[in-house]
This record gives C-alpha cells, structure tokens and sequence, in this order.
C-alpha cells in the first residue's frame, strides 16, 4: 500500500507530463498491482487520491500511456463504490470517443470500463445511445468479428443498450442485423448464445429490425441450431431451443412483418423445422413454429400467396401427429387459411379424409382445445364456402351434427360461427341437408336458443335468421309449426333488442306465408 501511494502521488504531480510516460506506465502497472493484491484497501486509497482527473487527463492527452489508464479503469469500475466515483469525475465521456481507437486492447477495456461503469444506471446508458455510442459499437462488431473477447464486451454492451427504443432507432440504421445473425452462427458455447439471442429479442421488438434480421438470414440459424440441438436432454440445451423458439414467434408478430416474412419463403423454412420436429422433437419448438404459421396466415395477401404455393397440403400432413398441441395449431393455421378465402375453404372442404379427421376430433371429448378447433375448421370451411360439392362432402362425412351441437355452445362467438355456417350451407343445398337436421334436432335446439333468457341478442337473430332458410323444407316447416315456435316468435316482438323484433317480425311472415324467403342459386 505504500508503492500504491507513493505511485498514486507521481501520477498526481506528473500525470500530465508527456516526457515522463515511461514512469507513468510503470505508476499505472503499480496500480494494477495492487488491485490484485488487496482490493479494498487499494480502492480507499484511490478514492482519497483524486487519481480520477488525472486518469482523465492521460485519457485525453497521452496515447502512449492512455490504453493503460482505461485499463486501469476498467478494473477500478468492478468495485460498485468506485463506479460513482468514475461518474463524478465524467469519466464514461472521456472514455466514449477511445471506441473510435484502431487498438483493439484500447477498444477491449475502453469498452469493459464503460460498461461497468454504466451497467445498470438507466441514465447513464441512455446518454450513451444519445452521444452515439451505438455507431460506435457496430462498427467493432463488423471490423472484429473474430475477436472473442472484443465480440463478448460488445454483445454486453448491446445487451444493456438495446431494450431503449432510442437504441433499436439507431441500431435500424445500421448493419447490426447482418453481424449478429454472423455471431449467432458461429457462437460455440451456450454463454455467447444465451447473449446473442438475449440481443436479438429485444431487437425483435421493432419492426423494421425483425424485417432486417430476416432478410440477413435469422431463421435460417435458428432452424440449424434447432435441428442440432434436437433430442438433447441437457438443460443448457433446453434452454437455448426455448430462446431460439421464443425468437420465432417474436419475429412474426405484426401483419406488416409477416407480408415480408412470406415473400422473403420463411414459410417452407417453418415448415421444414416442424416437419422434423412434429413426431419426436421439442414441444416448445413445434408451439413456437405453430404459433407463427398461425401468424402467417391472418393477413389476406399472404393467404392467396400460401394456398398458390401449395401450404395448405404440407399443413395438412402435419396432423398425422397425435400430440395435441400439433393438431390444435394446425387446426387454427387452417381456420386462418380459410377465413374469407371461397378458393381455400373449397379445397379443404372436399378433401375427405381432412373432413373424416375433423369428424374423429369432433366425438373425442378428451382434448376440449383440438375438438374445439376442429369444430370451428367445419363452420369455418361452410362459411366461406360458395360450393354445392363441399355441402354434399360435410355431409357424407356426418359432419352436420357436430355443428348443430356446436349451436348450443357456452360461448356466443362459437354458436353465432355454427349458426352462420348451417344458414349459408342451407341456402346453398337444403335439400342435402334437410335428413342431417332433423336426425340432429336442429329446429328443437334452435327453439330453445330462442326461448332461453340468457342467449345473446345476436345468436337469437342468427338463429331466426336460419329458420327462415329452414321454411323452405317441407318436413322442417312442420317440424317449426309442431315445435310451436311461432309462440315464441309472437313474445319475442316485444323483445329489448331492435334487431331481435325485427327480425321475430320478419321470421313470423315467413312461418305463415305472409312472404317468401327465396334461396339463391347454386354456384
């Protein structure tokens, strides 16, 4: 402790001296030293010493002695008192323009002492990205990418920064994305992957960088990491499948990012994952590629771009797997698919041995999630159906019932679905329907939707809104008479509901020939 004194009073009186740098090398090294020697003690003597300006100084003035004194810093920074110390002396603004340094040992702990200086100070940091700071740092990446220790303390200091949106801003800018997925793929340990992909979910957060992390290959990495890593056992293993499939599902979050992501083919690369995947492989990967078809398949233009480029098939070839989550996923991924596409819902509504699965999960009770989904795949398929065949195919695959029992759901948003698929497939085809409806008691269940307190305004309307198609059936017209639905018709004309009593009024003239509903033709 007395060498650290009488070091620490040289550098105090000579710090500054140019033509002594030799000494303040060796002052610095002492420095050094004693750190490894007795922290503590070191630590109270560097605080009383006013060292800080000078380390400033030799920072600013002397490049020959400057890489020793970040050196010094950075391990002073380790110690949290002597932090505060180095943010009195403004000492992180000094060191920020040494990150321009062509000296990969000034660049090495120029970055560890603002890092640990800054390390968990949000104004600190967020001054940091201000100053630019981010420019700064992917530069290193690029012109070091293959030196480990300047690549971990630049992926520290992303780490840190890159949950600010003010950093993603700055980070878009640049050519991060190309350099990260670079690391991603040459990362050998599961600590500079854990680091990485902490990076890249927080740059997932924004649009523009999950566009770019795409279009430099991001998925394309995380497909082999998880294609490597499949069946292993080992909990780091586990945990770097969890992250990859996490970042999956982040990347595809956002209608405007999955337009890209479509165009750009990560849909067969999904595709092929899970393919791999949907027998024997990692339950969060198959959730997460899951998740992020059903994603893809939610805005209009990518739907007409999957069903042309034959999706539909390769989707439906999953659900040989008997794992639920898979076919609860698909199911959802196909409902997508369907929704307002007349073309996709024909495809998948004549497609009998998809029909006779759905059929299979409607009677098994034992998986609430799949059967419901493979109920909602049926009214799906009805309802954006404009095609007599596709009537005629839920038929012969006695798929009518299920959506009949679909009517009494708990749920209003199902039986309004249910309601609004029956109506449509009757006003195509009635007469192919007309034996399914009564073996199912539809008009009974439709009677007691109407006479129930408790059902919605809305289903009440869709369910008179199909009995008026159901008119049109002679052995259903005496059904509706026999049932004394026109009682119930009658009460509900005073009903609290506007549409409700209009459309009472409207079913009423139907049920006695006051008017007509027609059925349209048939495509």
């Amino acid at each position: 402790m007395e060498t650290l004194s009488q070091h620490l009073e040289y550098l105090g009186l000579c710090g500054d001296d140019t033509e002594a740098e030799d000494q303040i090398l060796e002052s610095l090294n002492g420095i050094l030293l004693a750190l490894t020697e007795d922290k503590q003690r070191s630590f109270s003597l560097l605080r009383e010493s006013g060292i800080f300006l000078t380390l400033a100084k030799i920072l600013k003035g002397n490049p020959r002695c400057a890489v020793k004194a970040a050196q010094v810093l950075s391990e002073i920074a380790k110690n949290e008192e002597m932090k505060k110390t180095c943010i009195e002396a403004d000492l992180v603004l000094t060191l920020i323009p040494l990150l321009e340094s062509t000296d990969q040992e000034m660049l090495l702990h120029a970055g560890r002492a603002i890092g640990r200086i800054c390390y968990d100070n949000r104004d600190l940091q967020e001054e940091l990205v201000k100053v630019g700071v981010i420019t700064s740092l992917v530069r290193i990446l690029t012109d070091y990418a293959e030196s480990e220790p300047l690549v971990h303390v630049d992926l520290l200091a992303l780490c840190n920064l890159a949950d600010f949106d003010t950093a993603k801003e700055a980070l878009s800018k640049t050519k991060v994305a190309e350099q990260l997925v670079k690391q991603l793929r040459r990362a050998e340990n599961h600590e500079r992957l854990e680091i990485v992909f902490e990076v890249l979910q927080a740059l997932a957060e924004n649009d523009v960088l999950k566009v770019q992390l795409v279009e430099a290959g991001v998925q394309e990495v995380l497909s082999e990491i998880l294609l490597r890593l499949q069946g292993s056992s080992q909990a780091e293993d586990t945990c770097i499948v969890k992250a990859a499939s996490d970042l999956i599902v982040s990347l595809l979050l956002g209608d405007g990012n999955c337009v890209r992501m479509v165009q750009l083919g990560v849909i067969h690369q999904l595709l092929d994952l899970l393919e791999k995947h949907v027998e024997s492989g990692d339950i969060s990967v198959q959730h997460a590629a899951l998740s992020a078809l059903r994603n893809l398949a939610i805005p209009v233009v990518n739907k007409v771009q999957m069903l042309e480029e034959g999706v539909a098939d390769r989707i439906q070839a999953l659900l040989r797997s008997e794992m639920p989550p898979v076919p609860f996923k698909i199911l959802g991924t196909l409902r997508m698919l369907a929704d307002g596409q007349a073309d996709a819902a024909a495809i998948l509504g004549q497609d009998p041995m998809l029909l006779n699965r759905l059929v299979q999960w409607c009677n098994a009770n034992d998986h609430v999630g799949v059967h419901g989904e493979a109920n909602r795949l049926l009214a799906s398929i009805l309802r954006h159906n404009r095609s007599q065949e596709v009537v005629k195919a839920i038929q012969e695959a006695q798929a009518v019932k299920h959506l009949v029992s679909m009517t009494t759901s708990k749920h209003a948003a199902l039986q309004n679905e249910a309601l609004d698929a029956l109506a449509i497939a009757s006003a195509i085809d009635l007469e192919t329907l007309e034996e399914s409806f009564k073996e199912s008691q539809l008009v009974q269940s439709l009677h007691k939707l109407l006479q129930d307190d408790n059902t919605s305004p809305e289903v009440k309307y869709n369910s008179m809104g199909l009995l008026c198609t159901l008119l049109n059936s002679g052995d259903l017209r005496q059904e509706i008479e026999a049932d004394k639905i026109e009682e119930t018709l009658e009460q509900l004309c005073s009903h609290s509901n506007a549409n409700v009593v209009k459309e009472a009024v409207t079913t009423l003239q139907v049920l006695r020939g006051e008017t007509s509903i027609s059925l349209p033709s048939s495509p």
